[in-house]
């Protein structure tokens, strides 16, 4: 399994349920002593314009948005093929996202 880096964009296999979709990789490649796992988000083409949906356009992704109310763990198993990467800027954009719809910082 090639390593990935936070940014990434791969087809995963999120099971029956989750389809084989996009996902943007959020976290570093786990250490040998970690759980094989990496926490990534998916894209998805089923809008519904609200406030969990990050949108970014890529020429190899359908329009659509990466909804950050589906942010999970999966095994690097999972992962089938790189499809490309986010921008530093848009990598970003995407935590700042997660950080406000999360209110992760103090006060929120």
């Amino acid at each position: 399994m090639p390593r990935t880096h936070p940014g990434e964009i791969w087809t995963v296999d999120l099971g029956l349920a989750g389809k084989v979709r996009p996902c943007v990789v959020l976290s570093d490649y786990p250490a040998d002593d970690e759980l094989a796992l990496l926490v990534v988000i998916p894209h998805t083409t089923a809008l519904r314009a609200n406030r969990w949906e990050f949108q970014v356009p890529k020429a190899f992704l359908a329009t659509g948005a990466f909804h950050l109310q589906q942010i999970q763990a999966v095994p690097i198993t999972r992962l089938e093929r790189k499809l490309g990467l986010l921008s530093n800027v848009e990598l970003q954009d995407l935590k700042n996202a997660l950080v406000q719809q999360l209110r992760l910082l103090p006060g929120m």
